[in-house]
This record gives C-alpha cells, structure tokens and sequence, in this order.
C-alpha cells in the first residue's frame, strides 16, 4: 500500500453528506460496534486474551503519563480552564510519537508511520486551545483501527482493546485533564452527555449487559466507589463526580436520565446511535479528522 499524510477533507458544513457515505464513516461505526460488542459481560478483571502488542501500546501510554511529572502546570495562572504547561506536554508528544511508532511497529510496518502519527498526536487534546473533546477521542478510535488494518491487532484482540488499550487511555486523558485542567471543547454543558468523553459510556454500557446491576445503580456513589476499576461506565461517572460539584442530576442531565432506563442493552443501544448522531454526525467534532489511504474518505484518494 502506498502511504500518505493523511489531510482535512471535511472543511465545510456542505461537505457533511460526503463523510457519511464515506468508507472512513462506516468502517469506524463498524469498528466501534465491534468492540462495544466485544465487551459485553465482560468486567476488566475477566478472563480474555492480553497479547504482547496489547501490553507494547500501554508500556508507550505509560511512558507518554511520565512527561506529566516533567511538564508540572504552570502555578502562575489565575484561569479556572487552560494552564499552559500542557504545550510543554504535547510539545513532547509530538517529538517522540515518530520515535515511538518505529519502536512499536515491526520494520514491514514501518511506511504507515506517515499516516498513524497525525492520529495518535491528536488524540490527547489540542495544544493551542488547551482543550479536549469527544473529536479527540475519536482520533485515538482511528488510531486503534488503522493499526488492526495493517495487522498490528488481531480479532481476538478486540476485547482487550475496550478493556486494556482504551481504559489505559481513558486513565491517561483523565489525567491530563486532571492536571492541565484542559477545556471542554464544544461542550454542550448540562445537556450534554460529557464534557471530555463518549466511548467509556458506550463501551461500559455493554459491559453491563447480563449482570445483576440495573442502570438506576449506576449513579451510586457507593457502586462507583466499589467498581470503577472494573467498569469503563463506572470510571466516567467517577470522573465527573471528582470534577463537578452540585446535584447530579443539575450538572449531569443526560446521564441522570440514562439510569432511568430499565435495560443496559437499550443503554448501549441508545449511546450507539447518540454516537452516530452527536459525534459522527456533528460538522464541528469531524471537521479535524485526517483522511489517507487506511482511513480514506473516498475509495479513490487523489
């Protein structure tokens, strides 16, 4: 296949209806629906398969949170969202992703660097506005099914890639989020369903699905306190009750409602399709993706 830097295809509002009858759009609903099914039933701490390019991609994660520590946020800065340290990290992202992917990748392997770095520098924030969101989210998405296009992944890889790769970035971005106090981009406050994430509730919705725990639980203090750790779901709420204060159901209303739903498997059915419709669907979150040959917006690239 012949590499290229990916680029901008979506620049306009009128260039919406292209991007979803694209490949790129349905391969990465596809792959998303995959791996929601993937994890269905299955807590972090069950039975499923680990392999070694599982444990490479959290080994680089791991290192990337080490440059928190060299990158401090800035104590000088009166602003509630935004402190400027967070250049300083992605700065160090940048730099080392090339490096980084020729150690992750077998040397085959080594031409589609020119097409994963965009994503993987992409998926953490945004260094000039200091802020975050569900677009940077899907960056890391595009990530993940580049590299199961080129082989890096294997099928049975799928559920440790929700469960592993994704919530040791989930871990990650909340900890950068955390530290830099990044800015929620393009939130839409109480009405929306996060102001940084998506997929830990789409994918943790699943996760539910078959057990004993009905949705109305799922805003308990006492079961995100006790099972965050095993479910993606869990781990958000957990965030968003570390980083709000207030009535839950004042600063959280999407997710209030949610738990007024009787099943988890019209949860994650409903999340698919608010997916769809909020992130895929929306001018504003798309118009940053990056288009080549693994990811293609059209089945001709010019």
């Amino acid at each position: 296949m012949d590499y290229q830097k990916p680029c901008r295809r979506i620049l306009d509002p009128k260039d919406m209806p292209m991007w979803l009858r694209s490949p790129a759009y349905h391969e990465i609903v596809s792959f998303a629906e995959q791996l929601s099914s993937s994890v269905a039933g299955y807590p972090v701490s069950a039975q499923y398969e680990i392999s070694e390019n599982v444990r490479s991609i959290c080994r680089m994660l791991d290192q990337a949170e080490t440059w928190i520590a060299q990158n401090p946020p800035d104590t000088t800065s009166s602003s509630r969202f935004g402190n400027q340290s967070f250049r300083k990290w992605q700065a160090e992202l940048e730099q080392q992703v090339p490096q980084l992917l020729r150690d992750l990748l077998p040397t085959s392997s080594h031409g589609a660097i020119v097409e994963l770095a965009p994503y993987l520098t992409e998926s953490f924030g945004n260094a000039t506005r200091i802020d975050y969101g569900s677009g940077h989210e899907l960056s890391f998405l595009v990530w993940l099914l580049c590299l199961c296009k080129i082989g890096y992944f294997a099928p049975s890889d799928s559920t440790a890639l929700v469960l592993v790769v994704f919530r040791r970035y989930l871990t990650l971005c909340q900890q950068l989020q955390r530290t830099y106090m990044l800015e929620p981009a393009g939130s839409h406050g109480v009405w929306g369903l996060d102001d940084y994430q998506f997929l830990p509730f789409y994918f943790g919705s699943a996760q539910f699905i078959g057990t004993s725990v009905p949705p109305s639980e799922s805003i308990s203090p006492t079961l995100v306190q006790a099972k965050s750790d095993e479910y993606l779901y869990l781990q958000g709420i957990r965030f968003v009750m570390e980083m709000k204060r207030g009535p839950f159901f004042e600063h959280s209303r999407q997710l209030y409602d949610i738990s007024g739903v009787p099943r988890w498997e019209k949860v994650n059915q409903g999340l698919g399709k608010m997916y769809k419709a909020e992130v895929l669907g929306k001018f504003p979150v798309v118009q940053h993706l990056q288009f080549g040959t693994l990811f293609a917006i059209s089945s001709k690239i010019n």
